[in-house]
C-alpha cells in the first residue's frame, strides 16, 4: 500500500480516469446553478444533474472532478465520530449514456489496487441482491474472491420517480482490533472495521409514478470516492481529521490553545469541530457566500459560531478563525477548483473575522443566560427549556437555535421547538406591519449633510455608499436583517413620483447584499433607497455593484406609457370633460383615476381597449425631450392640474395620439406595450372614476386564464367553448323550468305534511294546539309552515314546531299564536324562553311570533309535554 498526500491521491484519480477519455472538471461552486432544489451542492454529481436529466449537453460523455460538498444533516456528529464532516470532497467519474457497468467496475479496482496498492485480500464489495451482471464482472477482477462479495438490499438508489439504478459499494477491511467483535460483522455494519470507500452507482432505470421499473435507453454511471475516507487508508490514520487533509488545522488550533491532541477525549471532539468547521467555512465564502439568517447564509452562520463556541470551551479567549482560514488555504493551494481560496484569502479571512467579532461581543453573556436558565430547568425539573427564551438567545444573543438545542442536550434538555417557532412567527409579522408602515425609514435630519455632489446616471453600474440610516439615526454599518435607508453618490433607480413606484434591484458589496425595495425622493431631490441587507454588511464608504430589476423596470415603464394612451383615448371615446385625477403605476398594474359624472359604457371601454391597442400595433417611438415649459404647451402637452413645474419640463409624447408633461419611466416604442387588459371600472368618489389594467406578460396570463376557463366551462359541459353562449341559455331555461317543478313539489308536500299535523290537533281550554318535528329545515321555513298552520286550522290556536337537524345537534323552536289566542293570554315569547330551557339553549320574541334554539333534538317530545302545560297556565 502506497503512502499518499490528499492532493496526490486526487490528482492520481483525476488523472487515472482522463487516460480513461475522461474530461477532467474543475470543482464546482457550492451555490447550485439553476437549481431551486439545492441548497448547497452536497455530493459529486449534483452539479451535473442537467447531464444525467438531458436538460444540458454534456462538454464530454465521460467526466471525472473532485468535488467540493457541504451537508450539515448530522453536524451533531462531527468531532464524535472517525468520518463525519460538514465539508469533505467527493471524488467521481460518470458516463452519459456512455460506458456501464463493464467499465466502471474494473476502473474502480485498477484504481484502487494498481495506483493506490490498497491489498486486493482485504477489499469486499456489496451488490444488490438481484444484481447477477455486477456479481459476474466483480468475479473477473484480479484477487477478489466471491466470499468476499455480498448482497444487501441497501444497495439500491433512488429518489421518488424517476432515473435510479443499483449500486455496488467498495470496503476494505481495517482489522479485527477496529471491529465490534461480533461472528457477523461484515460490510455494512456500524463498527469502524469495514470502511466504504467507495459508491458506484448504476443508473439503468426509469421509475414511473405506479411504481414500474422500465430499462433507460442510455444508462448512466454516478460514482462517489471520498478523498478523506481514501487518505485516512493511504496514510494508515485512524480517522479522517489525522489525515493531511484535515490535522495541520488541529495543530494550528493545538498552538492557540494549549491544549495537545490525544490527551483528553471532550477537547478533542473541540479541535475536530474545528478543524472541520474552518474548512467549511472557507469553502463556502470563497463561493461567495456570506452570513446571514435565511438559506446558505445561516449555514455558513450556524457553522462559525459552532467553531466559535468550541474555541471557547478549549480556553481561547481571542479571535482565532480568522488566522485557521490560512491553515486550510494552505492545504488546499495547488488543487484544481480552488484557485479562488487563494485569490481572496483576504476577502475570505475578513468575513470570518467580523463574523467572529460580531458573535464574540454576545456569546459570554448568552452563555450566561443559557447557563443560568438550565439551572432553573433543572431545580424545577423540568425536561425543555422554554420556546421564548430560546428564541432571545437568538435575536438578542445571536444563538442558532440549533446551537442552543446542542448545548440543551449536553445537559440532557430539549428545547421548546413549538415555542421557539412562534416566537419567531410573531418577530416576522411585527418586521413585516414595520415594513408596511414604513416606520424602519424614519428619515434622520440630513440638513448638515452637503448631498450636492449627488447624481443620478441611468448608466451608473457601481457606486459608493454616501450614508446611511436605521430607525431614524445615521449609522456607520448595518448588517444582515437590518431594514435601513441608503444613499448612493451616484445612483440609477428611478425614485418613487408622479404616481410610479421607485426602481428595485440589488447593492452588491465585498462582504454585503442589500435588497433595495423601493427608490424615494427627500425634500431636497435626494434619491435615497429602502433596503434591506439580506447577508453580511455594507458600511459607508464601500463600493457595491448595483444591479436594479430590469424585468420589473420595464413593466413599470410598460403600464406608464400605457397609462398616457389610456388618458388620450379617454379624452377620444368619452370626451374632453375627461382629466386625470390620480394615478399608480407599479410593475404589475396601473390604476387611473379620472373626472367624469357618470359610469363609462361597457361599449365605451371596450372603445377605449380597441383604441390602445391599435395604437400599440402601430409601434411608433416615444419621443421625450426637456424644453421650456411655454414650449411644450405650444405642443398642446397636458398638465396634472394642481402639480408645480419648473421652467424646463420633460414632455413624453406618442406621435398624433398622445403628449403629457411627465419625469416617469417610459418604453422606448409603444410596441414594447404588447398588449393592454381593462380588468376594471368604478366609481370611487362623486364625480371620479377609476380605470385598472394590466399590461405586456399580465395581460398575457390574464387571457390565458380567461381561456383556461372558458375551455373547463365548456369541458364541464361537453361543448365547444365558442358554443357555450347557447347552450348556457339553454341550461339556464331548464333550470328555471326544474326550480318551477322543485318548488311545487315541495309545497305540496308541505301541505302534506301541514294536514298530518292538523289532523293531530288536540284542544287546550278551547284553544286548537298543534305540534310537530320537522327534519331539516331552516328558519325561514320553520316559519312560513307555522304561519300555514295558523291559517289552516279551525278557530283560534297555537303553534309548537321543532326542527331536528341530520348532520348536527341543533335543534329550533318556532311557538306561534294567532290573535285569538294572544287576547286568551298566551304569549309565545314567555313560552319560547321556558321551553328553550329543555333543550339546552335560549331565545325569546313577541306574544304571537317566538323562536329559540338549542342543542339537545332527543328533549323535543318533552318540550311538546311541557308547552301544553304552560298553555293550561297562561290561557284565562
Amino acid at each position: 500500500m502506497k503512502y499518499m498526500t490528499g492532493k496526490e491521491i486526487g490528482t492520481a484519480f483525476l488523472k487515472f480516469f482522463e487516460s480513461k477519455g475522461h474530461l477532467i472538471m474543475p470543482s464546482f461552486s457550492l451555490i447550485p446553478e439553476n437549481d431551486p432544489t439545492l441548497l448547497m451542492i452536497g455530493a459529486g454529481m449534483a452539479p451535473l444533474k442537467p447531464f444525467f436529466t438531458g436538460k444540458l449537453k454534456p462538454p464530454c460523455t465521460r467526466v471525472t472532478t473532485n468535488q467540493r460538498c457541504v451537508r450539515t444533516g448530522d453536524i451533531e456528529n462531527v468531532g464524535r465520530t472517525a468520518r463525519h464532516h460538514t465539508a469533505f470532497m467527493m471524488l467521481g467519474n460518470f458516463s452519459f449514456g456512455d460506458y456501464f457497468k463493464e467499465s466502471a467496475i474494473p476502473w474502480a479496482w485498477e484504481f484502487l489496487t494498481e495506483v493506490c496498492g490498497l491489498p486486493r485480500e482485504k477489499l469486499w464489495v456489496s451488490i444488490y441482491p438481484n444484481d447477477n451482471e455486477a456479481e459476474q464482472i466483480w468475479l473477473q477482477q484480479p484477487g477478489l474472491v466471491k466470499e468476499h462479495i455480498i448482497r444487501l438490499e441497501d444497495n439500491f438508489w433512488e429518489i421518488g420517480p424517476g432515473p435510479c439504478g443499483p449500486d455496488s459499494e467498495i470496503y476494505i477491511d481495517l482489522g479485527e482490533e477496529r471491529g465490534c467483535g461480533k461472528d457477523t460483522c461484515a460490510p455494512g455494519c456500524d463498527c469502524d472495521r469495514f470502511l466504504e470507500i467507495w459508491n458506484l452507482v448504476f443508473t439503468q432505470f426509469d421509475r414511473t409514478e405506479e411504481g414500474e421499473y422500465k430499462p433507460l435507453e442510455h444508462k448512466n454511471i454516478d460514482t462517489g470516492c471520498g478523498l478523506e475516507r481514501l487518505a485516512s487508508v493511504l496514510q494508515n490514520k485512524p480517522s479522517n481529521f489525522e489525515t493531511d487533509l484535515l490535522f495541520p488545522i488541529i495543530e494550528y488550533v493545538e498552538k492557540v490553545s494549549g491544549k495537545k491532541f490525544g490527551k483528553d477525549a471532550k477537547n478533542d471532539i473541540s479541535m475536530k469541530v474545528i478543524a472541520d468547521h474552518a474548512r467549511s467555512m472557507a469553502f463556502m465564502i470563497m463561493d461567495r457566500i456570506l452570513p446571514s439568517n435565511e438559506g446558505r447564509g445561516y449555514v455558513l452562520r450556524r457553522i462559525l459560531r459552532r467553531a466559535i463556541r468550541h474555541g471557547r470551551m478549549l480556553g481561547i479567549k481571542d479571535a482565532f478563525l480568522e488566522n485557521a482560514i490560512d491553515v486550510v488555504a494552505k492545504i488546499y493551494a495547488d488543487f484544481p477548483g480552488f484557485e479562488e481560496l487563494g485569490n481572496n484569502l483576504g476577502f475570505v479571512k475578513k468575513v470570518v473575522r467580523l463574523e467572529e467579532d460580531r458573535f464574540a461581543a454576545t456569546l459570554a453573556q448568552g452563555m450566561e443566560v443559557l447557563t443560568r436558565e438550565i439551572e432553573n430547568a433543572k431545580t424545577a425539573k423540568k425536561s425543555e427549556l422554554d420556546g421564548e427564551i430560546c428564541f432571545k438567545l437568538y435575536d438578542t444573543f445571536g444563538f442558532p437555535y440549533e446551537l442552543t438545542e446542542e448545548i440543551l442536550q449536553e445537559n440532557n434538555l430539549e428545547p421548546d421547538k413549538k415555542g421557539f417557532e412562534s416566537a419567531m412567527d410573531a418577530q416576522r409579522k411585527r418586521a413585516r406591519a414595520a415594513r408596511a408602515a414604513n416606520e424602519r425609514l424614519d428619515v434622520p435630519d440630513l440638513l448638515k449633510v452637503d448631498t450636492e455632489h449627488l447624481t443620478r446616471d441611468e448608466n451608473c453600474t457601481e457606486s459608493k455608499v454616501f450614508a446611511i440610516w436605521k430607525d431614524g439615526a445615521i449609522v456607520d454599518e448595518i448588517h444582515d436583517g437590518d431594514n435601513a435607508g441608503i444613499i448612493l453618490e451616484c445612483t440609477p433607480f428611478y425614485a418613487e413620483g408622479g404616481g410610479q413606484v421607485g426602481d428595485e434591484g440589488l447593492l452588491i458589496g465585498e462582504l454585503g447584499k442589500v435588497m433595495v425595495s423601493n427608490a424615494k425622493k427627500l425634500p431636497d431631490g435626494t434619491i435615497y433607497h429602502e433596503s434591506y441587507v439580506e447577508e453580511g454588511q455594507i458600511k459607508v464608504g464601500d463600493v457595491v455593484k448595483i444591479k436594479i430589476d430590469m424585468d420589473k423596470k420595464l413593466s413599470s415603464a410598460r403600464n406608464h406609457t400605457a397609462t398616457h394612451l389610456l388618458q388620450a383615448a379617454l379624452k377620444k371615446v368619452v370626451g374632453n370633460q375627461v382629466n386625470q385625477a390620480g394615478s399608480l403605476v407599479t410593475p404589475e398594474r396601473l390604476r387611473f383615476d379620472f373626472s367624469n359624472f357618470e359610469p363609462v359604457t361597457p361599449q365605451q371601454l371596450a372603445d377605449v381597449e380597441d383604441l390602445v391597442n391599435e395604437e400599440i400595433l402601430k409601434a411608433i417611438d416615444v419621443d421625450i425631450r426637456q424644453m421650456k415649459i411655454a414650449d411644450a404647451k405650444k405642443l398642446g402637452a397636458m398638465a396634472l392640474f394642481g402639480e408645480k413645474y419648473g421652467d424646463i419640463v420633460r414632455v413624453v409624447s406618442v406621435e398624433d395620439f398622445s403628449c403629457e408633461l411627465c419625469g416617469g419611466s417610459h418604453v422606448k416604442n409603444i410596441g414594447q406595450i404588447g398588449r393592454f387588459k381593462i380588468v376594471s371600472e368604478g366609481g370611487i368618489a362623486a364625480g371620479v372614476r377609476r380605470i385598472e389594467a394590466v399590461t405586456g406578460r399580465a395581460a398575457l396570463n390574464d387571457a390565458k386564464h380567461q381561456t383556461e376557463i372558458l375551455n373547463s366551462v365548456a369541458t364541464m359541459f361537453k361543448v365547444r367553448p365558442e358554443d357555450l353562449p347557447n347552450h348556457v341559455e339553454k341550461v339556464l331555461a331548464e333550470d328555471k323550468i326544474m326550480r318551477k317543478e322543485l318548488a311545487e313539489a315541495k309545497r305540496i308536500k308541505e301541505m302534506a305534511e301541514a294536514q298530518d299535523l292538523l289532523v293531530a290537533a288536540t284542544t287546550i281550554k278551547g284553544l286548537t294546539y298543534l305540534k310537530g318535528v320537522l327534519q331539516n329545515k331552516n328558519a325561514d321555513e320553520l316559519r312560513e309552515m307555522a304561519d300555514f298552520l295558523i291559517d289552516s286550522m279551525e278557530g283560534s290556536g297555537v303553534v309548537v314546531l321543532a326542527n331536528v337537524n341530520d348532520d348536527d345537534d341543533k335543534t329550533t323552536l318556532i311557538v306561534k299564536a294567532d290573535k285569538g289566542a294572544v287576547k286568551a293570554g298566551v304569549h309565545a315569547g314567555k313560552m319560547v324562553k321556558e321551553l328553550a330551557k329543555i333543550i339546552g339553549g335560549g331565545g325569546g320574541g313577541r306574544p304571537d311570533m317566538a323562536q329559540a334554539g338549542g342543542k339537545n333534538p332527543e328533549a323535543v317530545p318533552q318540550v311538546f309535554e311541557a308547552a301544553k302545560d304552560l298553555l293550561t297556565s297562561l290561557i284565562k
